[in-house]
């Protein structure tokens, strides 16, 4: 099976190749209450611009050059987090939870429950989406230590953030924008939106559990069992360390992590920080951390530079994943996609015009995996055709909503690839485990969409 990157590359050429047959197109915009909104009516075509190899040779590092700012979040949150891991408090923190999950059935029923809970609950009310990278390197050894696998690790925390972020009730970048878009009142719907993701949230955490008890109990059903093995083998004995426990000093560093999230959580939806800021907190955060715990300077840098080092590599896949929307855009063959799927959503019936409606916007997901991004582009076109189709506003605001549940699936995002790439699981390995999920999601996805339909949401 060829890795992420040739996978990632071929995907790219593929797109390439792509520009040569569909011809290029372009909806016209103003600007509306200080938003670049899309008049649905002013499509037309344009001249073509396909994308040769020099081109597809080019576009990764114009890909690096829009991406900067998540590449360089990753960059100083992975070294920020080799800093706290240097300290050993995480090691300690996992440790004790290894020995609580022994000994307490408790511990053992809430793990996944809880911490998927609060992930969901993350993506649902403030956006939480890169946010989640760094977790990811607190989850994976949590996982393994308890028995489970890379997976599961992985799936705790990334489903739960992006299962809340397209199921979500309060979400500014999806909601919001969608809502305000759709000249629908903001945060308006909560009452159904809420059902939405308690189902979405509850059918993710069941799954989990089941896959994660069903691997505990034969660690050789894992697709990443030959990796787990060798990062079992990387990982220090829990018995070896029975007799540490957690000091004054862990305790220190811990709650300093504790409040930098807590801050993050505040800033976010206070003050509407964004990657600068969560980065620039982090990077206090090591710097602190490293005060408390006494690592001295050239053993902070040390740690620093190792975390920066081992997460170059997803750095340079987030870098390819945004090179295919690059040549996309360049092409101008997005809005031609675009125009050309609208004609689909007409049904005889409500219902199957809103769950084509949810169908759609799926498939642009793949090219256009930005909740903001996906709203300003669609909605001011859903909006109005839903009027057509007899479905209301609210309904295909939902619709636009699910078609974000097939992010943790898709290779052309640059979360997707870079949470795989820092867990070392192959972007195949990873898809084929989601596919039975991903036919869940839809499933739910269209039984969802039925009931706004016929109580006639608003």
């Amino acid at each position: 099976m060829p890795n992420t990157f040739v996978l990632l590359f071929a995907i790219l050429a593929l797109i390439a190749l792509a520009t040569w047959l569909v011809p290029g197109g372009k909806y016209e915009t103003h600007l509306v209450d200080g938003r670049q909104l899309v008049d649905p009516a002013s499509f037309h075509y344009v001249d073509s611009k396909p994308q040769g190899l020099v081109a597809l040779l080019k576009s990764p590092i114009k890909g690096f050059v829009e991406s900067a700012q998540i590449i360089g979040f990753v960059l100083f949150v992975g070294g920020a987090f080799a800093v706290l891991q240097r300290t050993e408090a995480i090691d300690t923190l996992i440790r004790s939870i290894v020995r609580a999950h022994a000994h307490s059935p408790t511990v053992r029923a809430l793990v996944i429950p809880v911490f998927v809970t609060m992930f969901s609950l993350g993506g649902a009310t403030f956006g939480m989406n890169e946010e989640v990278i760094p977790f990811i390197l607190i989850f994976v050894p949590l996982a393994l230590a308890l028995g489970y696998d890379t997976v599961t690790g992985v799936s705790i925390p990334f489903l739960g953030s992006q299962v809340g972020f397209g199921a979500a009730f309060l979400n500014p970048f999806n909601v919001g924008i969608a809502q305000g878009i759709a000249g629908v009142p903001v945060f308006s719907g909560m009452g159904y939106r809420l059902i939405v993701w308690a189902s979405a949230t509850f059918v993710t955490i069941a799954f989990l559990m089941w896959y994660a008890a069903r691997v505990k109990r034969n660690p050789a059903l894992s697709p990443t069992y030959v990796l787990d093995q060798a990062k079992r083998q990387e990982m220090p004995a829990v018995s070896a360390h029975e007799h540490e426990r957690m000091t004054r000093r862990h305790a220190a560093v811990l709650g300093i992590f504790a409040l930098t999230l807590g801050a993050m959580v505040v800033g976010v939806v206070q003050y509407g920080w964004f990657i600068d800021e969560i980065a620039a907190l982090f990077l206090a955060m090591a710097i602190v951390v490293g005060l408390v715990a006494r690592l001295g300077t050239d053993n902070w840098v040390a740690a620093f530079m190792q975390g920066v080092k081992d997460l170059a590599p997803t750095a340079l896949v987030i870098a390819i994943a945004r090179a295919t929307m690059v040549i996309a855009r360049e092409a101008n063959i997005i809005d031609t996609m675009l125009h050309e799927l609208l004609p689909l959503v007409q049904s005889s019936h409500p219902v199957f015009a809103a769950q084509k409606m949810y169908l759609i916007q799926s498939v642009i997901n793949f090219f256009i995996h930005s909740g903001s991004g996906q709203a300003a582009l669609t909605m001011p076109i859903m909006a109005p055709l839903a009027d057509l189709v007899g479905v209301s506003r609210q309904t295909a605001i939902l619709a636009f909503q699910l078609g974000e549940l097939s992010t943790p699936m898709i290779p052309t995002s640059g979360i997707t690839v870079g949470v795989l790439a820092l867990a070392r699981i192959p972007w195949l390995t990873w898809a084929k485990w989601m596919i039975p999920l991903q036919l869940i999601y839809l499933v739910l996805a269209l039984l969802l969409l039925i009931p706004p339909v016929l109580m006639g949401w608003n």
